[in-house]
């Protein structure tokens, strides 16, 4: 044998034995921790979202990227400790979803892990949670819905719907900075705009609400809109129930209620939303500080009505406005 026919098979044998070496080489498997106070059922829809938008990325769980999932139900006293399990299992970016008293509890909790946000009603250079929109400035970063300020939007929608409303009960949790900016600063000129009068009632815990039930309806109102927080959000069929024994037609601002029996809703597209926060984690992973990476905003929104819901109370949706809606549950 030639001496470079040995040469040949030397080179042959020390590169497949150089495949085995390689291919053990580990995969580096980034943790994302993720803390979330929706309905637990809901937030699951939301999850998939963003898994399946990551996997088209290439993050594939258990392979390149782990989650870590927590849920605060609705329990702001939760948050600190929940972040702070987080913080000590040193995470690579934490997704929070959820409002403003879930992302300024996340900034208490850590001033460099990268925190992606979504669901955020208010603005949050507003808030205080970021320096601004084009540049964060800080550690957070990702997607506004600027849900709150879309409730006058709303009443007209749920106008369009039920022409003979006038008199509309606003139901939201009390102490809410989100809704309590909705109900003093946004609905007040739309009402007005469109000759509507508004009526405030409030709900402090679960025990509260058949209270304001009855209390909503000593005031005889022809409509009703439910303002989100994670207590209203924890009771959505019960409102629902009620709003449809009340043959009120009523619009929510989170999508979710209306698969629980609310009529009306309008708002960024949900599905959307939770995409989109895919792209943020990527750039991360990837080296972009969030400081650099401006918060987005919808692109798309939805009109979702339930004709179910709408029967029940004796309601007929006008053509116009079917022809309009994004989804009919029917």
């Amino acid at each position: 044998m030639s001496k470079k026919v040995v040469g040949l098979t030397i080179c042959a044998l020390l590169f497949a034995l150089s495949l085995p070496t390689e291919a053990q080489q580990p995969v580096k498997v980034s943790q994302i921790g993720y803390l979330s106070n929706a309905v637990p059922a809901v937030d699951a829809g939301r999850r998939e979202a963003i898994r399946q938008a990551l996997r088209a990325l290439g993050y594939v769980e258990g392979q390149n990227i782990s989650t870590l999932y927590r849920n605060g139900e609705g329990d702001v006293a939760r948050y600190p400790a929940l972040l702070a399990e987080l913080v000590n299992l040193k995470v690579d970016i934490i997704i929070v979803a959820g409002g403003s008293s879930l992302i300024r509890a996340a900034t208490d909790a850590t001033k460099t892990i990268p925190i992606v946000m979504v669901g955020q009603g208010l603005d949050p250079v507003e808030a205080g949670l970021v320096e601004s929109l084009a540049r964060p400035g800080g550690n957070v970063t990702g997607f506004t819905d600027f849900n709150t300020y879309l409730g006058g939007k709303r009443l007209e929608q749920l106008k369009d719907v039920a022409p003979k409303v006038i008199q509309i009960a606003v139901l939201s949790q009390a102490k809410n900075p989100r809704n309590m900016f909705e109900y003093k600063e946004v609905l007040p000129a739309s009402a007005q705009a469109l000759k509507l009068t508004i009526l405030h009632h409030e709900v402090r815990n679960a025990n509260d609400f058949e209270r304001a039930f009855d209390a909503i309806n000593k005031d005889r109102p022809s409509g009703l809109s439910v303002l989100g927080g994670p207590l209203t959000n924890r009771n959505q069929e019960r409102i629902a129930a009620f709003a449809i024994k009340s043959r009120l037609p009523a619009v929510f601002d989170e999508r979710d209620a209306i698969d629980a029996g609310g009529l009306l809703f309008y708002g960024a597209d949900v599905t959307e939303s939770y995409q989109r926060v895919a792209a943020f984690v990527d750039k991360i992973l990837k080296g972009t500080k969030p400081a650099d990476l401006p918060i987005e905003q919808p692109t798309k929104f939805e009109l979702v009505i339930n004709l179910k819901t709408a029967k029940q109370i004796g309601l007929t949706i006008p053509p116009n406005v079917l022809a309009r809606a994004n989804k009919l549950i029917k």
